[in-house]
């Protein structure tokens, strides 16, 4: 078994999912999500980091932001995709979702850069992991393969999930930080998202 499936099933295991699909950050977990669920039109708190509503422009999704509170976690509106990247709390997983976690240098497990996808439903697993790796199966010469599938170079290195394994046991017990909206400017009264 590889680094990355063995971090897969820690980290599955220690939320409470059944399966786990590592990326190279939690917003392009979100993006994969958002790309296999293919919503219409999708809500975004205010209070939240740039990325996500930028992710939505990136797609060419139909979206807003709304004014919501929230704390460790929130959904994107219209979805069942849970931004989770500041949650840490063993058996937090919401059946029937896909929770995307951050392992960002200053999130609760600190790898620096990464993100997973926690979900209960196997065949997305199975796809979500191959569109996360290039359209192709881990673990085999991508030469090898008759890709059939359109990917995105989104995956977590073997030694990003050695790193994972290795801060896990140190970390796992760990009291976390409380995650809110307050720890968040309004960020849709910024320039950016306001050109149209």
């Amino acid at each position: 078994m590889s680094p990355v499936t063995d971090f897969e099933n820690i980290i599955a295991n220690y939320f409470g999912s059944e399966y786990a699909v590592a990326t190279d950050s939690c917003t392009h977990a979100v993006e994969l999500c958002l790309r296999y669920t293919t919503p219409k039109s999708v809500t975004c708190p205010a209070h939240t980091y740039l990325s996500i509503p930028m992710t939505f422009e990136k797609l060419g999704l139909s979206w807003e932001f709304v004014e919501s509170q929230w704390q460790d976690y929130y959904f994107i509106g219209n979805t069942n995709i849970i931004d989770a990247a500041v949650l840490w709390k063993k058996d937090s997983y919401i059946p029937g979702t896909f929770m995307c976690l951050s392992f960002q240098f200053r999130k609760h497990l600190n790898l620096g850069r990464g993100g997973m996808i926690l979900t209960d439903n196997q065949e997305a697993a199975n796809i979500l992991k191959k569109m996360s790796y290039d359209g192709r199966l881990p673990d085999v010469l991508w030469k090898e393969q008759d890709v059939d599938l359109l990917g995105y170079h989104y995956y977590m290195t073997p030694e990003s999930a050695e790193l994972g394994i290795q801060r896990f046991e140190q970390i796992k017990d760990l009291k976390p930080k409380c995650w809110s909206d307050k720890d968040y400017p309004d960020i849709s009264k910024m320039r950016v998202f306001n050109v149209k």
